[in-house]
């Protein structure tokens, strides 16, 4: 085919550091300049467990992000997503998601296939990515790639929001690595979900792992549901001094710099 074609190696770090990222957005569009097909995977050799994307739709969503892509295409052993198992007797095709809201009812599976990683429900959290990013998805299969291309109505189309998040806030959500734990009561939490305030020290119960200030930390409630993702203001240190208490308390006892909030609005985002 005459396309000459580059291999490009990646791990979450690239995706994490905006430094390693600007470096990444850099070289790719390098490549696309030059007419050279960028063949990208995971540098499986210095990745960790817990330092590594987890799977090839994540990547994939997380770079049609980095370049800003038309259209994120997904090429599965499936040729499009049922609202059940394809192998069941009455599994229905859906052809367009306009909303992710609408697969709750959707019996959505783990790996079937042995080729690759991942499954049905990382091809979700991918749309749910490239999707609020603006970018829309099309899941298909192999064989009908080159139909769907030209313009053929197989596979599944998921659009993409209207509502496009901020890189920043994509990043939180989907890209960074939580450093620790913060455990907020229910009127915190419904504080962040209803009104979208910032996150206080009057509305936290508790603390787990250590981090500094400026740190990504995971905000979950009581019951260990996940509630948001944020950078954290303060170190995980002084914390623990701090919880349940109001800013103006703290700020009489401890200084004018504790008056304010653990996790600010704009630097949060809603899971």
């Amino acid at each position: 085919h005459k396309i000459i074609a580059s291999q490009v190696l990646l791990t979450i770090e690239d995706i994490i550091r905006r430094s390693h990222y600007q470096n990444a957005q850099r070289t790719l569009f390098k490549l696309l300049a030059l007419g050279v097909v960028p063949i990208i995977n995971e540098n499986d050799s210095v990745g960790t467990q817990e330092i590594r994307f987890g799977d090839n739709d994540r990547i994939a969503a997380l770079v049609s992000h980095l370049i800003g892509a038309d259209l994120l295409v997904l090429v599965s052993d499936v040729d499009a997503l049922y609202d059940a198992n394809p192998k069941e007797a009455g599994a229905k095709k859906i052809s367009q998601v306009d909303s992710l809201a609408e697969l709750a009812a959707a019996q959505i599976g783990g790996a079937g296939s042995k080729v690759g990683s991942g499954g049905m429900v990382t091809k979700i959290e991918a749309a749910r990515i490239s999707t609020q990013a603006g970018i829309p998805m099309l899941l298909t299969c192999l064989a009908d790639v080159s139909q769907v291309l030209a313009g053929a109505e197989l596979g599944t189309y998921f659009v993409a929001s209207a509502e496009k998040k901020s890189s920043r806030l994509l990043w939180l959500a989907h890209a960074a690595s939580s450093s620790g734990r913060l455990i907020i009561d229910a009127g915190a939490v419904s504080a962040l979900r209803e009104r979208g305030t910032s996150l206080l020290p009057a509305g936290v119960k508790a603390v787990e792992g250590e981090f500094s200030a400026g740190d990504t930390v995971e905000i979950s409630a009581e019951d260990g549901s996940a509630i948001a993702r944020g950078l954290v203001a303060f170190d995980s240190s002084e914390i623990p001094a701090m919880l349940g208490r109001s800013t103006k308390d703290l700020a009489k006892e401890l200084g004018p710099e504790y008056e304010r909030e653990l996790v600010h609005r704009d630097d949060m985002v809603l899971l």
